[in-house]
């Protein structure tokens, strides 16, 4: 096999880590085996209207249906959910007197659906379940099952343990993060991708390989981790191209969802300044999360260098270089081919260019500055550094 080649994949195998991992074409035909597992007769579908739209939430009410199960659908989570998003459906879940969750679509939905699920025992505010300012202490285990199904291939959210909202109180997108919030099964099928837009496959794969990296990269020790963000950046280097151009190319798309879901499993590890300053570009400047990443992951990647340059040499084999240079030389490298990776498949160069006003970025500098992320950077973050990587990136 040549060192890039797509193996196959199993058609549909189960794992933990430690959720229960249904993975492979045509796994949605497993999700009524496993709420039923759950105790789940009345479960609220929690998704999105564009999910809606493109006719998956029917195909994922069918199948619960066919099995007996009475389901209702909440579709208003927005593309950044916030708490007004989080507070209805936690409306329509006591309304359908649900007894658990399915959550469907990109992060945004996953993240929606943990946060219901938190707030059906956990009295309000989110606010008090922020992870940067000690809030995780106070999620506890009394919570309804959730099934997560990802209709993307970019947060990895169905194996992660938080959740990401806007807060109404504060304006800033938060984490609420515990190990209680990790779904208890993620049924992932690479078929739900399959008509996923090319500029949206571009983004949401960005994602993936910033949350493969800055995982890789962090502060700490974690190899475990370690092992499956470089394997999830290798997976990104040799299919998101295809993914996007060539979107109904199932061992591509199989291939993404894979690294999406070893991003979320290895940022346990921690995150970094990329994902801090994306946390502050989209409540500001609208920019959804994974461009945000895209386009600052390499000015972060150069803020770095000097802090981890063994690790991005490594980062630039996995992407496919096979030079025999130097550490350093390949360092700069592995910059240059994430930034040649984003232009491949369309990604703007440019905060300038997906809309981002040079006015905010003293803001989204102090905004991102409060994000708990950056803490895991290799190299030591100040609002200033924070704010030149905003400016290099601009």
């Amino acid at each position: 096999m040549k060192p890039f080649d797509i193996p196959s994949e199993p058609r549909v195998t189960e794992m933990s880590w430690p959720t229960r991992i249904v993975f492979g074409a045509g796994a949605l035909q497993r999700l009524p085996a496993h709420a039923s597992r759950l105790n789940m007769k009345r479960p609220l579908l929690v998704t999105d209207a564009g999910v809606v739209k493109a006719g998956l939430a029917t195909r994922v009410t069918d199948v619960l249906k066919a099995a007996g199960m009475d389901c209702a659908v909440f579709d208003r989570v927005e593309p950044n959910p916030t708490e007004k998003d989080v507070f209805a459906g936690l409306e329509a879940y006591r309304a359908h007197k649900a007894d658990g969750i399915v959550a469907l679509g990109g992060g945004s939905a996953l993240d929606a659906g943990k946060l219901v699920q938190l707030l059906t025992t956990h009295e309000p505010p989110l606010s008090r379940y922020d992870d940067a300012k000690g809030g995780d202490q106070y999620v506890r285990d009394d919570l309804p099952p959730l099934i997560a199904i990802p209709t993307t291939a970019g947060t990895g959210s169905e194996v992660g343990r938080s959740g990401v909202v806007t807060l109404a109180d504060t304006g800033r997108k938060t984490v609420i993060f515990s190990p209680h919030l990790l779904p208890r099964a993620a049924v992932i099928d690479p078929e739900l991708t399959l008509g996923l837009p090319p500029s949206v496959t571009a983004a949401t794969g960005m994602d993936a390989l910033t949350h493969c990296i800055e995982a890789y990269v962090a502060n700490g020790f974690h190899p475990l981790a370690d092992a499956v963000a470089i394997d999830g950046v290798m997976r990104v280097g040799r299919s998101l191209v295809t993914a996007v151009k060539e979107g109904k190319d199932l061992a591509a798309r199989t291939d993404m969802m894979v690294a999406a879901m070893e991003g979320a499993m290895a940022f346990q590890k921690g995150l970094g300044a990329s994902h801090a300053l994306a946390h502050a570009l989209t409540p500001i400047s609208n920019v959804p999360h994974g461009l945000a990443n895209a386009i600052v992951l390499p000015a972060v990647m150069e803020f770095n260098r000097a802090s981890c340059t063994a690790r991005l040499a490594r980062i630039s084999t996995a992407l496919g270089d096979t030079s025999n240079a130097r550490e350093e030389v390949l360092a700069a490298n592995a910059i240059d081919r994430v930034r040649k990776l984003a232009a491949a498949v369309g990604i703007p160069t440019r905060l300038r260019e997906a809309g981002v006003q040079e006015k905010d970025l003293e803001h989204i500098a102090q905004k991102a500055f409060q994000d708990a992320s950056h803490q895991g950077n290799p190299r030591t973050v100040t609002q200033a550094d924070l704010l030149a990587m905003a400016r290099e990136a601009f």
